[in-house]
This record gives structure tokens, C-alpha cells and sequence, in this order.
């Protein structure tokens, strides 16, 4: 972790490395061809754009990120391509879809090893930082207007609804009583201390799935990701096709029936490709991940 003393554009540069996830399959399955134009929708540190572009000659590109970071920590790692890539600032749900104009879409919904390690984004209880969460920080909603603002009852139900936690009511009731919470370890002690020892010491941690909620919540997340599959299909040419990298069922759930609801789109995963014994041990983050492959139907 870097010094209070770097700029912004030091920090994002240095610390916003993305290993991209299922790279090799995500490359074969968007069948990246010399002269193709691809969209990535979530660039991120740039990892998935940098193997699409040296798949196969000529090849161009549109990154599209939501997180201004982002950008310019992609702007850096892909620079050597110059006008090959274009850069947008939008969440995938509000971007302009360009109608019939990509060979290939990839969008990985994971969040970043820079959001949880970057303290002062307040996305992890690893460090002690104000509760933000915010992704794009035009946004006016933060963690804290949640959890300090928000009745007990809808506490509850964001809990249970979008981190499956079976113990929602009682870790909404103890926020409740211990506001205002100021800091990400002092919502994470509130949760610890609702919960029994045995999950209190179990697996996960058992702040783990608040978090994942709130984050949720506040980047109003499954919204926008219907909202992008419903609307990218017009954006590929026929015989184009459209990747998504997810890490937890509500998002899987989502890609999975919406792609096969889509009147445009012919599903060419019947099962999610997960990753190999090999690279979850070379890269952790991909152990949960899944990806589903569809294409523009011709005609």
C-alpha cells in the first residue's frame, strides 16, 4: 500500500493491477479475429482489454469504466496501443450503445483487488476507512447514508436480499442500537458482535456479506447489469458475441436468464466455464467466477 502522500494518478497507476480471470477462455470465446472491434464494458486495471488486443492484428477497442481510477490506470498499462483504444467514463448500464458496431462484448462484474485494497474507498473491513463504497464517486449515495440513515427493517432486507444473510434481523437491530458508525471496522465489530462465536470465528468473516450488500445497494449493481444485457445485444454485429464474468449467484442468476431471454442472443454456454484447478491456485479471485457466453443471432 502506497503513501497519503501520491497523487491519485500515482496510486491508481501503482496499485490497480488486474489479473484478468478465465483469460484464455474469455479469448477464445469472443473468438477475437484480426480487425475486430470488441467492447470492454468493465476495463478496469485493463488486464481482459490487453489480451484482446493481442489476440489478433488490428484489432480495436472501447474500454468503458464506471470508476474514474480505473481509467487512468488503463490509460497507462494500455497506452503503447495508442489510437487503437478509445476510453469512455460511464457505467456499462448509462453507456450509449453504438448499434451493430462490436465483434465481441466482455464484461467482468468482479470487483477489483484496488477496491479492497485501497482503504480510503472504504470497500473492505481490512482497513479502518470512512464507509463510502462508492464506485463512481459522481454518485451521491455512500455506505454510510445507508447505514446510519435507513430504518432497521430495510437494513434487514438489503442484508438478507442482496448478501443472503440468514442473520439479517439481528445484525440490522445491533447497527440500529450502536449508531452512528463512522468507519468500515467499526460496522464490521457491530456485525461480529450480532452474530454467535461460531460464525463469529467461521470461514468468511462474518461482515462479509453486509458488505457485499451495501456495495450492492449503493452502485445499485443488479439493476444496472440488466439493464446493460438488455440493451449491449443491439450494440454487437451478427455472429457477435457477448462474454460476462460473474462472482456470486445473484449476478449469475441474472446473466444466466437474461441472456437466454434476450430475442437477439443464442446462449453457446449451457453450463458456466469456471477456471481450472491450476488458475485458482495462481489467482484466488477466480475461484467463484463464472463465465456465460451468448451470440447475436444472424439476420
Amino acid at each position: 500500500m502506497k503513501s497519503d502522500s501520491q497523487t491519485p494518478l500515482d496510486s491508481a497507476e501503482s496499485t490497480f493491477s488486474h489479473i484478468p480471470v478465465l483469460s484464455r477462455e474469455v479469448v477464445e470465446g469472443l473468438a477475437v479475429h484480426p480487425g475486430g472491434h470488441y467492447l470492454d464494458a468493465t476495463v478496469g486495471g485493463g488486464g481482459h482489454s490487453r489480451l484482446i488486443l493481442d489476440a489478433a492484428a488490428n484489432v480495436c477497442l472501447t474500454a468503458i469504466d464506471q470508476d474514474e481510477d480505473a481509467l487512468v490506470a488503463a490509460q497507462k498499462y494500455l497506452a503503447e496501443y495508442g489510437e487503437r483504444v478509445k476510453f469512455v467514463h460511464s457505467n456499462f448500464a448509462a453507456y450509449k450503445f453504438p448499434l451493430s458496431a462490436f465483434d465481441g462484448i466482455i464484461a467482468d462484474l468482479g470487483v477489483s483487488s484496488y477496491h479492497l485494497d485501497t482503504p480510503e474507498r472504504g470497500f473492505s473491513f481490512r482497513h479502518t476507512a470512512s464507509l463510502d463504497m462508492r464506485m463512481d464517486k459522481r454518485r451521491s449515495l455512500t455506505a454510510s447514508d445507508v447505514i446510519n440513515g435507513w430504518d432497521e427493517a430495510e437494513l434487514a432486507d438489503i442484508f438478507f436480499k442482496y448478501g443472503e444473510e440468514r442473520l439479517s434481523r439481528r445484525i440490522a437491530r445491533r447497527i440500529v442500537e450502536r449508531r452512528p458508525l463512522n468507519t468500515t471496522v467499526e460496522l464490521a465489530s457491530a456485525i461480529a458482535s450480532a452474530v454467535p462465536p461460531k460464525y463469529r470465528y467461521g470461514r468468511i468473516h462474518p461482515a462479509t456479506r453486509v458488505f457485499q450488500a451495501l456495495r450492492i445497494v449503493i452502485n445499485d449493481e443488479l439493476k444496472s447489469l440488466e439493464t446493460f444485457i438488455e440493451q449491449a445485444p443491439n450494440a454487437l454485429v451478427p455472429g457477435g458475441r457477448i462474454a460476462i464474468i460473474s462472482f456470486h449467484s445473484l449476478e449469475d442468476r441474472i446473466v444466466k436468464h437474461s441472456l437466454r431471454n434476450s430475442p437477439l442472443l443464442r446462449v453457446l454456454t449451457k453450463k458456466p466455464i469456471t477456471a481450472t484447478e491450476e488458475e485458482i491456485v495462481n489467482n484466488g479471485r477466480s475461484r467463484s467466477a463464472k463465465l456465460r457466453i451468448a451470440q447475436r443471432k444472424e439476420g
